[in-house]
């Protein structure tokens, strides 16, 4: 899936490790990244979520699976050179839909942001 997600592969994140119903990536704050307060952007964090999120999500092979509904709490500001880690969790996984908590933490361990995501897998193949 990765191979295919031009906008997760320009955000420069990279998988470390995929699984069902898992996925842990990192990548590096750029100066591209923050807003006008020199903090990473609040677009950026959801977007690298919702991408562990996507990749958690479908790693079930069983149909394309979407976000539902999505939130996110940011707990502390991430810098330029940051690297932060993102780790997706499915915490239920029903007939048509999953839960999922997507953990965004600095080099320290600290949580950076908070996002949990409801998905609903699709009847439509992946192509």
């Amino acid at each position: 899936m990765m191979e295919k997600d031009r906008f997760s592969q320009w955000l420069g994140l990279v998988v470390d490790e995929s699984g069902p119903g898992y996925c842990r990536l990192h990548y590096t704050v750029t100066d591209q990244m923050v807003n006008g307060f020199n903090v990473a952007h609040g677009g950026v964090l959801f977007s690298a979520a919702d991408s562990a999120f996507a990749f958690a999500c479908n790693s079930h092979g069983a149909g394309i699976t979407l976000a539902l509904d999505v939130s996110i709490s940011f707990t502390r500001p991430a810098n330029a050179g940051d690297v932060l880690t993102v780790e997706a969790r499915e915490i239920h996984l029903g007939n048509r839909t999953g839960l999922y908590e997507i953990r965004t933490t600095n080099a320290a361990g600290e949580l950076v942001a908070l996002f949990k995501g409801t998905a609903y897998r699709t009847s439509a193949a992946v192509k």
